[in-house]
């Protein structure tokens, strides 16, 4: 089976690469994000990811990988950030404070869609004006959700997960490899 990822982040890919699996295409599909009124953080994540899947094309012998990752802060949905300044109000709410990470996948495949999500809990350090700044700078929150990336500089600010390090940056990969092995795709030396 040859994987299409139906992505455009490079961290999915990047993150697929460790675990041995090269995307044969990449086909990000375009969906509407918008949270329905009142609904969950997990099911939004969920349907996010499935309605990605759904709406990505696969051949015959390809199955397609999609992914969404949300913050979440009690029932609120910390998506990507319009800007600069909700990423820093973004910041300013989760500073000090715990929440959580869900990164949803679906994989379709001829006869359906698989999906997996995994939660994971971050807290952030308190965090000051001159640092929120600092890092707004950088620019590395830019479609980033939560308005913050662990795997880069804003690492320096989280001092304790509980959960799926590889499922905050942005793709669950126990699960994914669990999946996608399932299916038929080969991984490392398998390979012909």
């Amino acid at each position: 089976m040859k994987l299409v990822l139906g992505s455009a982040s490079p961290r999915r890919k990047e993150l697929l690469a460790q675990i041995g699996f090269v995307p044969h295409a990449v086909r990000p599909s375009d969906i509407d994000e918008t949270p329905l009124k009142g609904e969950a953080p997990r099911d939004y994540c969920r349907r996010m990811a499935r309605e990605k899947a759904e709406a990505v094309t696969i051949d015959e012998g390809e199955v397609a990988l999609c992914g969404d990752t949300t913050v979440a802060v009690g029932r609120r949905i910390l998506g990507k950030p319009n800007g600069r300044g909700e990423a820093g109000a973004f910041l300013k709410l989760l500073s000090g404070r715990r929440h959580r990470v869900i990164t949803a996948i679906a994989v379709k495949h001829k006869a359906g869609i698989l999906e997996r999500d995994v939660q994971s809990a971050v807290r952030l350090k308190v965090l000051s004006a001159k640092e929120i700044d600092a890092y707004l700078e950088t620019g590395d929150w830019e479609g980033k959700a939560g308005g913050y990336g662990i795997q880069g500089p804003a690492s320096a600010f989280v001092p304790w997960i509980r959960g799926s390090y590889s499922a905050i940056v942005g793709l669950p990969l126990a699960e994914t490899y669990t999946l996608l092995t399932s299916l038929g795709v080969a991984s490392f030396g398998e390979r012909p």
